[in-house]
């Protein structure tokens, strides 16, 4: 019986990993936001590591002024329905990265619950509305909620129906795949709770801490940057998978210079399960984690001690980049900290 729960654990969690795979939603948020928030260090060091550098997932920096929201608002579902939102006083956002932006939008005090990808600080007392990977419909409808939002990936669909049935207004939106949909997701989301002039704002803010990043990228002086391989890692589970083209990642490394080693050995989908074939082939230079996966395989100890590891170049330089789980995908408010982060532990001497 045990196996057979640990065997379901693992599936569970691979479909996961295929499921959310854009943004986010790409890695399994579920399962590192069960474990708890804030920013894991890695046991261990290497030269490509530098404790505190990833951001915290702690508090997020709501704009300083937000209109009311102007109601109501019609828009069009990325499910094919029109929804007509037609007040904002009660708000449930049934992922973490669409929390991060309503709460940066200024609306956090009209959120009435959280999923458990949902790990900020400013959102710790709401109650939680999901059973494991599941939207609990129940729990949600009995805080009689004014709107909805969920993602393309949000499921059982028949709990997502299930809310719309009961006449909330439920808005689906598409996940973000990459640095380009930061801009669009915060629009919409915006656009749907009557607060699109704020949208612009934290458009504006976001995409132009982003470029500042980016502007402090050092030259290589080589033709390409580092060779940097994205995995994802539940030792719980026995879950060891290399990201290859859709991981989710791609776009994150190519901002800050690097390779996606994974989709540059010929990855095509999102995860593979790692083998020292599969590493040998990508020959990552550094190794890009989150921290809790780093953590649930013991720290970098524990992962070179994963077969193939500890043989490419990345493993023999201990040159792991970790960053905090609640945030690495989300695509959002945030993601300027992020690409920060990462090109901080890639350039850890700014080259």
């Amino acid at each position: 019986m045990v196996e057979r729960q640990r065997v379901g654990a693992v599936v569970a969690t691979q479909r996961r990993a295929s499921a959310l795979l854009p943004s986010l939603a790409v890695l399994l948020t579920v399962l590192l936001a069960v474990s708890g928030c804030g920013t894991s260090q890695a046991k261990g060091g290497g030269s490509g590591q530098r404790p505190g550098a990833a951001p915290a997932a702690e508090r997020l920096e709501p704009l300083t002024t937000t209109a009311d929201p102007r109601l109501p608002a019609t828009v069009r579902s990325d499910d094919g329905h029109r929804v007509t939102v037609r007040s904002a006083d009660r708000i449930v956002p049934l992922t973490g990265s669409l929390a991060e932006i309503v709460f940066t939008l200024g609306l956090g005090d009209r959120v009435v619950a959280r999923d458990v990808t949902t790990t900020f600080q400013q959102a710790k007392d709401l109650p939680v509305v999901t059973r494991a990977h599941d939207v609990s419909a129940e729990s949600v409808l009995a805080l009689r909620p004014t709107v909805v939002l969920a993602e393309t990936t949000t499921g059982p669909a028949e709990a997502v129906q299930q809310i719309r049935d009961a006449g909330v207004p439920l808005v689906v939106l598409p996940p973000a795949k990459a640095l380009e949909d930061v801009g669009s997701r915060i629009d919409a989301v915006a656009t749907a709770l009557g607060v699109p002039k704020s949208g612009e704002e934290l458009r504006e803010r976001t995409e132009g801490r982003i470029d500042a990043v980016r502007r402090t990228i050092p030259e290589s002086g080589e033709p390409t940057g580092p060779r940097v391989a994205f995995l994802y890692l539940r030792g719980s589970a026995s879950v060891y998978l290399l990201g290859g083209a859709d991981s989710g990642a791609g776009s994150l490394l190519e901002a800050a210079g690097a390779v996606d080693a994974g989709k540059e050995s010929g990855l095509r989908k999102d995860f593979t399960p790692i083998t020292s074939e599969a590493l040998a082939k990508a020959a990552p230079e550094a190794i890009l984690v989150m921290s809790k996966g780093l953590d649930s395989v013991g720290g970098v100890e524990g992962l070179l001690e994963i077969p193939g590891i500890a043989q490419t170049p990345a493993g023999q330089d201990r040159r792991i980049v970790s960053i905090d789980d609640g945030v690495l995908l989300n695509y959002g408010p945030r993601t300027d900290e992020v690409l920060r982060s990462l090109v901080d532990q890639l350039y850890p001497d700014g080259r």
